[in-house]
Order: C-alpha cells, then structure tokens, then sequence
C-alpha cells in the first residue's frame, strides 16, 4: 500500500517521481551492503596480510602450493617447497600459516 501511494497508486495519475528515486536509492543501498562492501573489507585484510609477510611464516599460494617464506623482495617472495624454491608475487599468496 505504501509503495502504491509512493509512486503515485492506481488512480491513473502519472508516477511519483520521488518514490522512483526513493525506489532507486534503496536498491542501491542494498547493492552496496550485500555486495561492495564485503569485498572491500576481503581486500583490505589481504592487503594487511601481504604487507605482513615476513622471513620464515608457511605460507599457501592461491595455486594450492605451500612453503616457507625464504627471501622477500617489494613485489617478489621467494618460498622453500620441498626441496625446490619458488619465486611467486605477494599479491599470490592466499593464506599465511605458522612460523616453522
């Protein structure tokens, strides 16, 4: 019944351009809260998670390999997979484990 009323009902009369707007900006609004602003937040925790990468930590790549951290440069790490050393970008690695 709102709705009706805010668009301008059935009674033949021309839309409300106000409770067109007003429709817009909510579904907007929801867009924003469901959608945007969790991804936001995800990045800003991967953001903290590769600034805090340090020598030593066990790391996962987002390719599924595992290895310890041997040598960091500002956009490369270096990682011990086994017996085999791994030069991957930070913005690659999906999850820090324990110190080893």
């Amino acid at each position: 019944m709102l709705m009706l009323s805010l668009m301008g009902g059935s009674e033949g009369g021309a839309p409300n351009p106000a409770g067109t707007m007003l429709m817009m900006f909510g579904f907007l609004a929801i867009f924003y809260f469901i959608f945007i602003r969790p991804q936001r937040k995800q990045q800003r925790e991967h953001q903290e998670l590769i600034k805090g990468l340090k020598r030593g930590d066990e790391v996962t790549t987002v390719g599924g390999i595992v290895g310890t951290i041997v040598h960091l440069t500002n956009d490369r790490v270096t990682i011990k997979s086994g017996e085999t050393r791994l030069e991957v970008e930070r913005s690659k690695i999906g999850r820090v484990g324990s110190k080893t």
